[in-house]
């Protein structure tokens, strides 16, 4: 339904850019000098991708001598504290860039540069070079993971001897298959234990992801679980990269060492947080979970940037309420072929929320969506018997 439109959205920065091939990952626990990427208030996720479009003097020579190293800068995580005054940024994740080129129009030299989240990392020490770019002192965070509080005894031999054999369905198509064999087990395995399967289950990666996988599928219902990493950290990161939460929450999963965890908290975020606010207002509502779809083969959210280098995470949704839209449709620089974008802003205090794309083009699907800026909403927690503001989420 929507491959047209998925196949040209990553290219709206150009196809013939040079493409580089392999990855960099530093040691765990090592301490690593990283330049800064300047004027980009962004907590990057490892595994999102990151386009840029940089035209000052001294970003294009900073990005033109990382090409000839390891392609690796720092993304600072930062994020304002309850004043709405910036914080010194604590945390962070180093970006590599996989995609390089550099242009001159008018005189002026600009790079277009995509560029993916790899590690995370805390900062050390930051200081100012002579040439006024930034060096951080970053000690790069390690990646916990757990064993499976069962997998002693799984390597019991006589478990394999009684494990019962309940044969799926012929009916049952091959991945269910494996997943009811595989709960089987788990359950039988638990039985063995003081403890009863679900408790076991809450902590199961495997059965997190499949849990997280269904949510998914109900932002998309053309996702291919093959288009999905298999890997429970890989997964969890992508999971929260294309989250629609705000900074605080989006600062609290970077800050998670192990995918179990992760997985836990991106659990119970999708499951409560189902309604989507004007951040700057805070009470008025302007979509909700069951109008988001995905148009980018990243999922509902991705990052784009303006040609004035501004870079936006835009979750896309189908319908949105309380907006108003200013001026008339453009199709100039659009980030999706064939649709004009129109600016959108609050209907109660005026903030830009984003913009509503219209097709230009009759055969296109769908005719119209919103594309909203993730800075300017917040998630909320519908009321309960919990009282107004409900029970914590997980994550805080």
């Amino acid at each position: 339904m929507f491959v047209w439109i998925c196949v040209y959205v990553v290219k709206y920065l150009g196809s013939d850019m040079e493409e580089f091939h392999g990855r960099t990952l530093h040691d765990e626990d090592s301490v690593q000098n990283l330049p800064v990427l300047p004027h980009i208030a962004l907590i990057l996720i490892p595994g999102q991708t990151l386009p840029l479009q940089l035209f000052r003097p001294q970003e294009v020579s900073m990005f033109r001598n990382l090409i000839g190293q390891d392609r690796t800068f720092a993304v600072l995580a930062h994020s304002p504290d309850a004043s709405g005054a910036e914080i010194k940024a604590e945390f962070g994740t180093t970006a590599e860039i996989y995609a390089f080129r550099e242009e001159q129009e008018y005189g002026i030299e600009t790079v277009k540069i995509k560029a993916v989240g790899r590690q995370r990392f805390r900062v050390h020490e930051i200081r100012t070079q002579a040439d006024g770019i930034r060096q951080a002192k970053v000690q790069i965070l390690p990646e916990r993971i757990l064993p499976d509080p069962l997998c002693a005894l799984q390597l019991l031999p006589r478990l394999h001897i009684h494990t019962p054999q309940t044969k799926p369905s012929q009916t049952t198509p091959p991945q269910d298959r494996c997943s009811q064999i595989y709960r089987q087990k788990k359950i039988h395995c638990a039985s063995m234990t003081s403890w009863p399967p679900w408790v076991y289950a809450l902590y199961d990666s495997k059965t997190l992801m499949s849990r997280v996988k269904k949510q998914l599928h109900e932002w998309d219902e053309n996702l291919k679980d093959e288009s999905l990493p298999t890997n429970p950290t890989d997964f969890s990161y992508r999971v929260a990269a294309c989250l629609p939460i705000d900074d605080a929450l989006r600062m609290q999963l970077l800050k998670i060492g192990s995918a179990i965890q992760r997985l836990r908290c991106e659990l119970d975020i999708m499951d409560r947080c189902t309604s989507l606010c004007c951040k700057q207002c805070q009470d008025t509502e302007i979509t909700s979970k069951n109008e988001i779809f995905s148009l980018s083969l990243y999922g509902p959210m991705a990052a784009y940037v303006n040609p004035h280098g501004y870079v936006h995470e835009t979750l896309t949704v189908y319908k949105a309420n309380n907006l108003n839209l200013i001026g008339r449709p453009s199709t100039l620089h659009s980030w999706f072929p064939g649709y004009a974008w129109t600016i959108a802003q609050c209907r109660t205090c005026g903030s830009h929320m984003g913009w509503k794309f219209s097709a230009v083009k009759k055969d296109l699907s769908p005719p119209r969506f919103w594309g909203l800026t993730r800075s300017a909403l917040l998630p909320t927690i519908p009321q309960g018997d919990e009282g107004v503001e409900g029970s914590r989420l997980l994550c805080l």
